[in-house]
């Protein structure tokens, strides 16, 4: 199936990883960290044409990398990908706020001058200065809200934005989750594991394991089983295959 947003190059055996996802035949977008991380990531999807490499700054460590976006700019024309990028609003990161902004504006810039990429996006207690910049940048591609936690009135915004969604095992373990992924179209949810920081149970979520949510997915949408959920998800990932070659 579909992992839309996962880091691979984080798990402690990203090789193996990479070869599970492979040989189950799994989609998966390889998110990064660091620009300079884009390299050896996707050397993970050699042999694996379902693998994609997204290239990314994530807005926890943008005070630190910032200088990186000089790279993120070379290497924006190797991958039609971008991701994770965003805004984090928790209390821990609020000194590096302005570090943040400028980063997060730098990438849809980039992405933008670039003709559009698909991006998948960090907005952790941010997602009103997430969709503020957004509107700012609106020829930056196409948005995939990852995990989205926002409240209703800012994922009726996100939606009216044209914003996609990448839901996992962990976020559908809550009510908010689940009532968010209730109201959100199907027709642009994907799904994803957020592996490895996402966690059930105490431990890592795999990749594969982000197509466990498509029982829930059938429930939220009113369907009899998650074959009608499955097939939903596949289309959704041809037609944002398309949006990426486009």
């Amino acid at each position: 199936m579909i992992d839309f947003h996962c880091h691979l190059d984080l798990y402690p055996d990203p090789q193996a990883v990479a070869r599970a996802c492979r040989d189950r035949g799994l989609y998966v977008l390889s998110v990064t960290t660091t620009p300079s991380a884009w390299k050896g990531t996707s050397t993970l999807a050699k042999g694996a044409s379902r693998i994609r490499t997204a290239l990314g700054l994530h807005p926890q460590i943008a005070h630190q990398r910032k200088q990186e976006m000089a790279l993120f700019e070379q290497l924006i024309g190797e991958t039609r990908y971008v991701g994770e990028i965003g805004l984090d609003g928790g209390p821990e990161f609020k000194a590096n706020w302005g570090d943040q902004i400028e980063v997060f504006e730098h990438a849809l810039a980039i992405c933008r001058a670039a003709g559009g990429r698909v991006m998948s996006l960090h907005s952790r207690r941010a997602a009103k200065p997430v969709l503020d910049t957004l509107e700012s940048f609106p020829d930056a591609g196409t948005p995939i809200l990852h995990w989205f936690s926002g409240t209703s009135r800012e994922l009726d915004r996100a939606i009216d934005l044209g914003c996609w969604f990448s839901v996992g095992p962990a976020m559908l373990r809550g009510e908010k989750g689940r009532q968010l992924v209730a109201r959100m179209p199907r027709a642009r949810v994907l799904t994803e594991s957020d592996g490895p920081f996402a966690q059930i149970d105490g431990r890592s979520v795999w990749p594969w394991e982000a197509s466990n949510v498509l029982g829930d997915l059938a429930t939220l949408w009113g369907e009899q089983d998650d074959c009608t959920a499955k097939d939903q998800i596949l289309e959704n990932l041809r037609r944002i295959g398309r949006i990426a070659d486009a």
